[in-house]
């Protein structure tokens, strides 16, 4: 179904939630679903109805047609050239405040990858927490090609593939498949694409398994974990962390659901204090893509 925001209807998007998963669907197949500055907004506008809403438990990225994401709209980059460079600077900004909203999530989001994920497109996979990819998907940070920079994106991809494969794809602008995004690390797992959606089950499942407050509590220690120096300072922090949780109301259903063996609430104990979903299976989490109710005509796209 197609939720609304305050605006309407969302109309780059197919927006999802069914068993305490939300689906965000990049709906834009006749270009590829490259990014426009509607897109980027109604993305941002997205997921921050799917954090407000206390029924979903997780996030899937995933994209209609024959290409996760293509990159920047032509039409948008046309514009952008004839712009002045304070134009520029609000628009890279919009972008960065994508990237940087994925990130900082509090609740896990996957990237369904399938097809092309190039430039800003592979973006949105770095910036996700988990990427799980079929065999066909194709990947390049393709901006140098067109004399720009892998600016916004950069910080993602640099942390999930490390400097020494970024030297090589953000220079070179090579496009490159499935397995090597495995092999450097951009994405979890691979599968052919009839299994997508059946492993992404498998995977928010797993999540569904475990309690929505230490997931987003141990996001936030990752990110305060990354880069630092182990030190007095690391250990303090830490113990704090770990004895906050502690003594929630979470983590006392969970030590004590443990010794009464029995599931906690997350996991839909009926002796727990509340009700959760019970973990994810294929018939009622992630379906098939949906089909745009209207063909546009078509144009090209940034990347190819």
């Amino acid at each position: 179904m197609v939720k609304q925001n305050s605006t309407g209807t969302y109309q780059n998007l197919l927006l999802e939630a069914r068993n305490g998963v939300g689906i965000v669907w990049l709906n834009r197949p006749e270009l590829r679903n490259a990014l426009n500055a509607d897109m980027v907004r109604e993305l941002k506008a997205a997921l921050r109805q799917l954090e407000q809403d206390d029924s979903v438990r997780a996030i899937v990225l995933a994209a209609a047609g024959e290409a996760f994401c293509a990159g920047a709209d032509l039409n948008g980059m046309k514009a952008m050239a004839q712009a002045s460079r304070a134009q520029n600077l609000a628009s890279a900004r919009e972008s960065a405040a994508l990237w940087h909203s994925i990130d900082r999530l509090r609740k896990p989001i996957i990237a369904r990858v399938h097809g092309a994920a190039i430039a800003g497109g592979m973006g949105l996979v770095a910036a996700c927490d988990m990427a799980i990819a079929s065999t066909d998907a194709s990947f390049s940070l393709s901006e140098t090609r067109l004399g720009l920079l892998p600016a916004t994106v950069g910080p993602y991809v640099l942390r999930a593939i490390g400097m020494r494969a970024m030297r090589r794809y953000a220079l070179s602008a090579e496009r490159f498949n499935a397995a090597e995004a495995y092999r450097i690390g951009l994405v979890h797992d691979l599968c052919p694409p009839e299994e997508l959606d059946g492993r992404i089950n498998d995977l928010l499942g797993a999540l569904m398994d475990c309690a929505p407050g230490a997931i987003a509590a141990c996001k936030d220690l990752l990110r305060a974990l990354d880069g630092r120096a182990i030190d007095d300072g690391l250990m303090e922090d830490t113990a704090h962390r770990i004895a906050d949780i502690r003594a929630s109301a979470e983590g006392r259903e969970g030590i004590q659901s443990f010794l009464e063996r029995r599931d906690p609430w997350w996991r839909g104990s009926e002796t727990g204090s509340q009700a959760a979903p019970r973990r994810q299976t294929k018939k009622t989490a992630l379906k098939a893509a949906p089909k745009p109710a209207a063909k546009k005509p078509v144009k090209k796209s940034a990347a190819r």
